[in-house]
C-alpha cells in the first residue's frame, strides 16, 4: 500500500496533523493504536494554557519566547479548530468544558518559586496586551481550602479555557476518516529507508506501507522509530519520558463544579496544581511530572496519594468525599535541551513533530497547520519554527550559572509541596550540597551544553539519562 503521508502517532498532535492534511486532498494513512495507553493527550487537562504556563524561565531565552508566540496563535485557532472538527466527525457536541482560567498564588510553593512565577504571568499578560482581571481568591465561591494553604493573590485571564482530551481524540478519528484518510489501528516498529530517504513504515506486525513522506509524532517514542537512521537520530536531542499522573473524580453530592479552570503557576518541575471541570460532576485532577528511565503505563500510590492530598488541601476541602472515576497516566516528551522537535530531518522525506513537553495538545492545531503547509510547499511567514529543527546541537534556556540555582530552587518547591519540616540551620547545609552536586554533575557533563533543570535534578538519581544525555553532546563537540 502506498500513500502521499504516513503519519505515525495517535495522540492530539499526531491525529490533527494527518487530519489536517486530509482536508487538503492528500492521500493520508495514520498509524497508532487508538486505546493509545500511556500517552500524553489522553491524560491532559487539555487546559488551552498560554500565559498561564509562562514562568520566569521560558521568558529568559528566545527560544522559551518563540514557545510562547506558538502557544499564542494556537489559542486563537481552537474556535474554527472545534468547528471543522464538528463538521468533519458530525459530532456537534462541544470540545469546551470550562470558561477562562483562574491563576492562583497559594502559601503551599516557596517564593522564591510561585511568587516569582505568578508575578511573571501578570508582568506578560501586560506586555503583550492580553485581557486579564485582578482577583480577590476569596470571593471565589467553590474555593474552599485548608487555611495553612490558602491562596493570597488570583488572576483570571477569560481567553484560556480547556478542551475535553477524551473527546478531542475521538473527533480527531471520526473526522479523519469521514476526510478519506486511512486508520490503521496498530504501532509502528520502524521507519524504513530505502536509497537514503524515508520510504516507508513498518508495522509491529510486519506489515509494511510506502509513502512519498513519513511524519512522526509518536510523542516520547518518536526516537525509537528511527532504528534505520541511526547516524542521523543521534545528532538529534534525546526524548525523555516526563511521567505524569491524572485523576477524574465525581464530586460529591451538593458540590458543584467550578466554572473555570483554576491552577497555580508552574512548580516543582510541574505544571502547578490544576482543575478543569468536565461536565457531568466529573472534575479533571492533574499536577504531576517526573522524569522516568522509560514510560510509565501504571500509576504509582505515591503518585496518586500526592496529588489527591494536594488537591483536597489547596482546593477544595469538600473533594475528600469525591469518587474516583479513573486514574490515568500520560508520558510527555521532553527533548535533551527542552525545546521541541520541529520539521524536517536531514533526510528527505522525514520529518518530526514531537518533543512539545506540556504544550502538545494546546499547540496541535498550529503544528498540523505548519506541517501541512510545509510538505504542500505553502508559505506561513507568521511562524519560523527553523530553530527547533530536530537534527541540532543543544539549544539553551538558562544561563549555565542560573540552572543550578534554578534546578536546586525546584527541588526546594518540591520538599515545600510534600509539607517538609525541616529545621533552619539545614537549608543553608542543603542549599550547599545540592548545589555542588549539580555544578559537579554539570561540569562532568559536558564543557558548554547544559540540560535543563529538570534534566539536571533526575541525572542525578538515573544514570542511564546522564549516558544519553553525554552521547548526544558528543556528537556535536
Amino acid at each position: 500500500m502506498e500513500f502521499d503521508v504516513i503519519v505515525v502517532g495517535a495522540g492530539a498532535v499526531g491525529g490533527s496533523i494527518a487530519y489536517e492534511l486530509s482536508t487538503r486532498g492528500l492521500n493520508v494513512c495514520r498509524i497508532g493504536e487508538t486505546d493509545r495507553i500511556n500517552a500524553a493527550s489522553k491524560a491532559a487537562g487539555a487546559m488551552n494554557g498560554c500565559f498561564g504556563e509562562v514562568t520566569s524561565g521560558l521568558l529568559s531565552s528566545d527560544y522559551g519566547r518563540l514557545k510562547l508566540d506558538m502557544d499564542r496563535q494556537a489559542q486563537h485557532l481552537w474556535s474554527s479548530w472545534a468547528e471543522r472538527l464538528a463538521i468533519s466527525s458530525g459530532d456537534s457536541s462541544s470540545l469546551f468544558t470550562a470558561i477562562g482560567t483562574h491563576v492562583l498564588l497559594n502559601t503551599a510553593g516557596m517564593d522564591e518559586v510561585d511568587s516569582v512565577n505568578f508575578d511573571t504571568i501578570e508582568n506578560a499578560l501586560r506586555e503583550y496586551g492580553e485581557p486579564f482581571e485582578v482577583v480577590d481568591p476569596r470571593k471565589m465561591k467553590w474555593l474552599k481550602p485548608n487555611h495553612l494553604v490558602r491562596p493570597l493573590r488570583g488572576l483570571y485571564i477569560p481567553n484560556e479555557h480547556s478542551v475535553n482530551s477524551h473527546l478531542l481524540l475521538e473527533k480527531l478519528d471520526a473526522a479523519f476518516v469521514t476526510e478519506g484518510g486511512t486508520l490503521k489501528n496498530e504501532n509502528a516498529k520502524r521507519v524504513l529507508a530505502e536509497g537514503g530517504v524515508a520510504a516507508g513504515v513498518e508495522l509491529c506486525s510486519g506489515e509494511v506501507l510506502w509513502a512519498r513522506k513519513v511524519v512522526v509524532a509518536a510523542g516520547v517514542q518518536s526516537l525509537d522509530l528511527l532504528s534505520d537512521f541511526d547516524e542521523l537520530a543521534k545528532k538529534i536531542p534525546p526524548l525523555f519520558s516526563g511521567y505524569g499522573v491524572s485523576i477524574l473524580v465525581k464530586v460529591p453530592e451538593g458540590v458543584d463544579l467550578p466554572n473555570s479552570v483554576i491552577r497555580t503557576p508552574n512548580r516543582a518541575f510541574a505544571c502547578g496544581l490544576h482543575c478543569v471541570p468536565r461536565g457531568d460532576g466529573v472534575l479533571y485532577l492533574g499536577a504531576t511530572n517526573i522524569i522516568s528511565e522509560r514510560p510509565k503505563q501504571q500509576a504509582l500510590i505515591s503518585d496518586v496519594q500526592f496529588l489527591l492530598d494536594c488537591a483536597v488541601d489547596q482546593l477544595n476541602l469538600d473533594l475528600h468525599g469525591a469518587e474516583i472515576v479513573s486514574i490515568q497516566v500520560g508520558n510527555r516528551p521532553i527533548p535533551a535541551d527542552g525545546f521541541p522537535l520541529i520539521g524536517e530531518c536531514d533526510i528527505e522525506g522525514l520529518w518530526l513533530a514531537t518533543g512539545t513537553y506540556r504544550d502538545g495538545l494546546h499547540q496541535s492545531p498550529l503544528l498540523a497547520r505548519y506541517i501541512a503547509d510545509c510538505l504542500t510547499d505553502v508559505e506561513t511567514p507568521d511562524l519560523d519554527l527553523s530553530p527547533f529543527k530536530p537534527v541540532r546541537a543543544p539549544l539553551s534556556g538558562f544561563a549555565r550559572e542560573h540552572t543550578v540555582r534554578e534546578t536546586v530552587q525546584q527541588m526546594f518547591a518540591t520538599g515545600y509541596e510534600y509539607r517538609w519540616n525541616i529545621k533552619p540551620y539545614w537549608f543553608p547545609l542543603l542549599d550547599e550540597g545540592l548545589s555542588r552536586n549539580y555544578e559537579q554533575l554539570i561540569n562532568d557533563l559536558h564543557p558548554l551544553f547544559t540540560p535543563p533543570p529538570e534534566l539536571v535534578a533526575f541525572s542525578y538519581l538515573y544514570e542511564s539519562i546522564l549516558k544519553r544525555l553525554s552521547q548526544y553532546y558528543k556528537e556535536w563537540s
